[in-house]
C-alpha cells in the first residue's frame, strides 16, 4: 500500500513538474513565475477612461480569491492583467455552477444481437475487407484521450471530492472550465455601490476595458511534425486535424472541439457537419436525376415537336423591336427545361434531433439547465422606478406594464412590414428593367444578344438583383433599432428577437425575386391584342415559348454561385486582410521578428474578436442556403450540390477561422440550437407547400399529365407514355389573327380560336381541365407530405433505443455507486466510533 501511495504520488509531482515546465517553454501561458496558469485576460489602456471603476473592480477581483498580474505592451500604451484561478476558487464555484465532472470509467456492455442481425453484419464486414479502411476517420492514437466522455459525472461537491477521479490538480479543470468560471466571476463582481453595478460586460460597453478574452493554447504552427512528434497543444492538434485544408474529406473530431471552444461552438460544427452529410444523398439523386434528363434530351417527345415546328409562328415577347419568333428557336431550352424534374425533401431535422440527443448525452448536457438570466441594464434603466415580485428568485426587479410592451411590438412589427415593403418595391424595380431592356436587347447590333434577348436580360435582371440583395444587407441597423425599441428583458430575449428580425429581412430580401418568377411571371400579361401593360405603356414580360422553369433556374443558379462565393471571400478574406494589416505595422514598427517574441496574449490580442453576436452570422448564413435549397428544389435539383461543395468548404473556412484568426471565444454552454431549430421546421413546411406549387404551376407537369390521359392519343387508356405525348405542343399552343400580315401567329394559352362559333379568345375547356388538376395536385401533394412527414416523425423516436438504454443503465449504476459510497462512509463512521469507544475505555483506571 505504501509502494501504491509513493507511486501515484511521485506521479502527481511529475505531472505538476511537467506542466510547469511547459509553461515555462511556452512563451505567455503562465504569470512571470512560471507556476499560475493564465485563465483570463483582461485589456484597457493607461489613457483610457472609467480608471476609479477599474480600481474598485480589481480590489474585489482579488476579494473573490482570484490572482492578477498586469503587464504593459510592448508596442503602445495597452495594459494586460492576467487572470489566474487557485485550486481552491475552482472548487466553489464549480460546486456552485454545477459543473460536471468524471469520477468513475463508464462500464460498457454488450447489447442483444439477432441472429438475421449478425449474419447481416459478418457480411457487411466482408464487403467492408475489401474497401480502405475507414479514410474519414482519424487515428485514435493521433487524438488524446479525453476521459471526460468515457467517464460517468457528477455535479461537482466539495464534501464528497474523493469520489473524483483527480490526478492531478492542475489539470482536473481544463483550461476551457476554467475560464467559464472565471468569466461567471467577473460577471459578478461590483464595480461600483448598488445592487445593478456589477459585471464585465457593463464594463466592456462603457469603455473602461477594451478587450477580455481566454488564451489560446500556444500556437497553432510547429516545425516538427503532428506523425512523428505529436501535437504541441490542442489548438496545434485542431489545426492540423481539423482547420488544414488536407483534411477536407475527413470527419471532424466533434470532442476535441468541444473541450477547446465549448459545447456552443461544438454543437454549431457538429450541427453544420450532420447537415452536410445530409445533403450528400440529396445531391447524389439531383445529380442522377440531371444527368438522366440530359442523357434523354432526344427521347423527349415534347422537346422533339418544339424542335421540328419551323412552321409555327409565335407572337413577339415585345411590342416595338422583337420579332416574330419560330416555335423551334426555343428547341434548346425546351431540352433544357425537360432535365428539371421534382423531388421532395429529405426528413433532416427528425435525424438531426437523434444526433443532438447522442451529442447532449455524451456532452454531459441532458439535465444541463440554464442559469436564470441577469436583467440587460438597458431594460433596467428603463423600468427602474416601477418594480415587481420575481416568482423564481422571489427579489423585486424592474417591470414592464402589458400596454407599453405590446405597443412597442407593434411599432416594430410596423417597421418590420415597412422594411419588407422596401424589398417588394426593389423587386418591382427589377421587373421594370426586365420589361424595358427586353425591347432594348431585341434591338441590340450584337446577333447573339439580339436572338437571345430575353435569356440575356434575365442574366442581366438577376445580377442587378444580386447588387441589391448585397445593398440591402444593411437591415442589421433598422433590425437593432426595432429590438432596442421591444426593450427585451435578458440578453437570450434579445438575441431571439434580433435573429427573427433579421432571418425575415435577408429571407425575403434573398428570395423575393424568386418567388416572383416561380408564380408571377407571365401569369398576369393579358393574351395578344388585349394586354395588360405596365404604366399604361409597357407590356409586362410573359414567359419564355419553352415556359418559365428556365427563368427560375437561371435566377436560382447565379444568385447561389454568386452569394457563396461573396459570403466565403468575406468570411475568410476580412480577417485575412486586417490580421497582415496589423502583423505590417508591427513588422514597420518593431522589426520583421517582432511578432515570434510576442507572449501569447499579446498576439491573441493582435487576432480579430469573434462577430459581436456570436454564431449569429454562421448559422444565417447556413439557415438560408437551406431555405434556398430546399423551396425551390423542384425547379432546380443541383441545388443540394452547389450546397454540399459549398458546405465542405464552409466547414474548413470556418474551422482556420476560429483556429487561426480569431480569438479564442469564450467557452459556454448550449443544450441545442436555440431558435434556429423553430425557423427551420418553418423553412421545411414552406418548402412543402412551395414545391407543390412549383410542380403544378411553373412546371409543365400537370397539363403533360391532363393531356396524356384526356386528350392525348392514348386518352382513356390509362397510361402515360412519351408516344401519349404527341400533339401536345400543338394542344398547348393558342392561334391568334395578326390584321396587318397575311399570316397568323400563336402563343401559349388554352383559348378558343379567332373564328370560333363562340367567344373568341375564351378559355378552353381544356383550361379548366389543367386547372382544376393544379388545385387537385396541390392539395393531395401538401397533405400526402405532411401525413408522411407527421408519420415518420413519429416513427422515429427523438432517442435512439441503445441511448435510451445506456441512460437508465448509467443512472442504475450511478445509484449503486452511492449506495455503496454511504455504506462505506457508515462503517468507515462506525469503526471510528468503535475505536473513539476503546480508545476512552484504555484510558479509564
Amino acid at each position: 500500500l505504501s509502494l501504491s501511495f509513493s507511486l501515484s504520488l511521485f506521479r502527481s509531482v511529475f505531472l505538476s513538474l511537467c506542466l510547469s515546465s511547459r509553461c515555462e517553454r511556452s512563451s505567455g501561458l503562465c504569470f512571470s513565475d512560471g507556476k499560475c496558469h493564465i485563465d483570463y485576460i483582461l485589456v484597457y489602456r493607461k489613457s483610457g477612461p472609467q480608471s476609479e471603476k477599474r480600481e474598485i473592480f480589481e480590489r474585489n477581483i482579488r476579494a473573490e480569491g482570484l490572482q492578477m498580474e498586469k503587464e504593459a505592451s510592448t508596442t503602445d500604451d495597452v495594459i494586460f492583467l492576467k487572470l489566474h484561478a487557485p485550486w481552491e476558487v475552482l472548487c466553489r464555484y464549480a460546486e456552485l455552477m454545477n459543473i460536471r465532472m468524471p469520477f468513475r470509467r463508464k462500464i460498457y456492455y454488450m447489447h442483444r444481437r439477432y441472429k438475421f442481425m449478425s449474419r447481416m453484419e459478418k457480411r457487411i464486414n466482408r464487403f467492408r475487407g475489401w474497401l480502405p479502411r475507414k479514410p474519414m476517420k482519424f487515428d485514435n492514437n493521433t487524438l488524446p484521450d479525453l476521459e471526460e466522455n468515457e467517464s460517468f459525472t457528477a455535479p461537482f461537491s466539495r464534501s464528497r471530492i474523493h469520489h473524483f477521479t483527480i490526478h492531478n490538480k492542475d489539470t482536473f479543470f481544463n483550461n476551457a472550465t476554467r475560464s467559464r468560471i472565471v468569466h461567471h466571476i467577473l460577471q459578478r463582481v461590483k464595480y461600483e455601490e448598488g445592487k445593478d453595478k456589477m459585471g464585465l460586460n457593463r464594463l466592456l460597453s462603457n469603455s473602461s476595458y477594451e478587450a477580455a478574452f481566454p488564451l489560446h493554447e500556444g500556437s497553432y504552427r510547429s516545425k516538427n511534425s503532428i506523425r512523428t512528434h505529436g501535437a504541441e497543444n490542442h489548438r496545434h492538434l485542431l489545426y492540423e486535424c481539423w482547420a488544414w485544408w488536407g483534411v477536407w474529406y475527413k470527419y471532424q473530431p466533434l470532442d476535441l472541439i468541444r473541450r477547446y471552444f465549448g459545447e456552443k461552438i461544438g454543437l454549431y460544427f457538429a450541427w453544420l457537419g450532420w447537415y452536410t452529410g445530409m445533403l450528400f444523398p440529396a445531391a447524389l439523386v439531383g445529380l442522377m436525376v440531371f444527368l438522366y434528363g440530359w442523357f434523354t434530351l432526344d427521347h423527349c417527345q415534347v422537346s422533339k415537336e418544339i424542335c421540328q415546328a419551323t412552321d409555327i409562328i409565335m407572337c413577339p415577347i415585345c411590342d416595338e423591336y422583337c420579332p416574330y419568333l419560330r416555335l423551334s428557336d426555343s428547341c434548346i431550352y425546351a431540352k433544357v427545361t425537360s432535365v428539371l424534374p421534382c423531388r421532395v425533401s429529405t426528413v433532416f431535422l427528425e435525424f438531426w434531433k437523434r444526433r443532438r440527443a447522442v451529442l447532449a448525452y455524451d456532452w454531459d448536457l441532458i439535465d444541463w439547465e440554464e442559469e436564470e438570466e441577469e436583467i440587460r441594464p438597458q431594460f433596467e434603466a428603463k423600468y427602474s422606478k416601477k418594480e415587481r415580485m420575481n416568482p423564481i428568485s422571489g427579489k423585486p426587479e424592474p417591470y414592464q406594464a402589458f400596454t407599453d410592451k405590446y405597443s412597442r411590438l407593434i411599432v416594430s412589427a410596423s417597421g418590420i412590414f415597412f422594411m419588407i415593403l422596401v424589398v417588394i418595391a426593389a423587386v418591382f424595380g427589377i421587373v421594370i428593367y426586365r420589361v424595358i431592356t427586353v425591347s432594348t436587347f431585341a434591338a441590340f447590333g450584337w446577333a447573339l444578344i439580339r436572338n437571345n434577348s430575353q435569356v440575356a436580360t434575365t442574366g442581366t435582371a438577376v445580377c442587378i438583383n444580386f447588387c441589391i440583395i448585397m445593398l440591402l444587407n444593411l437591415y442589421e441597423k433598422v433590425a437593432l433599432l426595432l429590438t432596442n425599441l421591444e426593450q427585451p428583458r435578458t440578453e437570450s430575449e434579445w438575441e431571439n428577437s434580433f435573429t427573427l428580425k433579421m432571418f425575415l429581412f435577408q429571407f425575403v430580401n434573398l428570395n423575393s425575386s424568386t418567388f416572383y418568377i416561380a408564380f408571377f411571371l407571365g401569369r398576369f400579361t393579358g393574351r395578344p391584342g388585349a394586354y395588360i401593360r405596365l404604366f399604361n405603356r409597357w407590356k409586362l414580360e410573359e414567359c419564355h415559348p419553352s415556359g418559365c422553369l428556365i427563368d427560375l433556374c437561371m435566377q436560382m443558379g447565379i444568385i447561389m454561385v454568386l452569394k457563396q462565393t461573396w459570403n466565403n471571400f468575406m468570411e475568410l478574406g476580412y480577417p485575412l486582410i486586417q490580421n497582415w494589416w496589423t502583423r505590417r505595422r508591427l513588422r514597420q514598427e518593431h522589426g520583421p521578428n517582432a511578432k515570434a517574441s510576442f507572449p501569447q496574449w499579446e498576439r491573441d490580442y493582435n487576432l480579430q474578436p469573434m462577430n459581436a453576436y456570436g454564431l449569429f452570422d454562421e448559422y444565417l448564413e447556413m439557415i438560408l442556403q437551406f431555405g434556398f435549397t430546399t423551396i425551390f428544389v423542384a425547379a432546380f435539383p443541383l441545388a443540394p450540390l452547389l450546397a454540399l461543395l459549398n458546405n465542405i468548404i464552409e466547414i474548413r473556412l470556418d474551422a482556420y477561422k476560429f483556429v487561426t484568426q480569431w480569438r479564442r471565444p469564450l467557452p459556454s454552454q448550449a443544450k441545442d440550437i436555440g431558435i434556429w431549430y423553430g425557423i427551420l421546421e418553418g423553412i421545411g413546411i414552406l418548402s412543402v407547400i412551395t414545391n407543390a406549387f412549383v410542380i403544378a404551376v411553373t412546371s409543365d407537369f400537370i397539363p403533360r399529365l391532363v393531356y396524356a390521359y384526356k386528350y392525348g392519343p392514348c386518352a382513356g387508356q390509362g397510361r402515360a407514355g412519351e408516344r401519349c405525348m404527341m400533339g401536345y405542343v400543338n394542344a398547348s399552343l393558342s392561334m391568334f389573327r395578326v390584321s396587318d400580315f397575311e399570316n397568323t401567329s400563336v402563343y401559349r394559352d388554352y383559348r378558343e380560336p379567332p373564328d370560333s362559333p363562340g367567344e373568341p379568345y375564351s378559355y378552353t375547356l381544356q383550361f379548366w381541365h389543367v386547372l382544376a388538376a393544379r388545385l387537385a395536385f396541390i392539395i393531395v401533394f401538401e397533405h400526402m407530405v405532411f401525413t408522411i412527414k407527421n408519420l415518420i416523425a413519429y416513427l422515429i423516436p427523438d432517442l435512439p433505443k441503445d441511448l435510451r438504454d445506456r441512460m437508465r443503465r448509467e443512472k442504475y449504476l450511478i445509484q449503486e455507486m452511492m449506495y455503496e459510497a454511504e455504506l462505506e462512509r457508515l462503517q468507515k463512521e462506525k469503526n471510528e466510533k468503535k475505536k473513539n469507544y476503546r480508545a476512552h475505555h484504555n484510558a479509564l483506571p
